[in-house]
């Protein structure tokens, strides 16, 4: 096995498993410490990868929407409305 260097961020480490309930939980060491409060685990073979959720930004979820439906448009106005009138609190 080669030399692993505790200080080198890329280097495997050993990591404790434990019972959290009925799952098994594995304890990540803080230099392993992945962003957000989510992830995505999943088998290749014999190991498991665990990799944080890519949320999406604002823009990537906008970009998605598909355009409204005639049916969706705001409704007409009706002009012969009286303005609202203006009140000072």
């Amino acid at each position: 096995m080669p030399n692993l260097r505790h200080n080198d961020p890329a280097s495997p480490r050993e990591a404790k498993l434990f019972r959290n309930n009925k799952s098994q939980a594995v304890r990540i060491p803080a230099d392993f410490e992945l962003p957000g409060d989510r992830v995505i685990i999943h088998r290749d073979g014999n190991r498991l990868i665990i990799e944080p959720v890519q949320r999406k930004n604002l823009l990537e979820v906008l970009a998605e929407l598909k355009p409204l439906e005639p049916e969706d448009q705001f409704p007409d106005i009706d002009d012969t409305l009286l303005p609202a009138k203006e009140i000072d609190l």
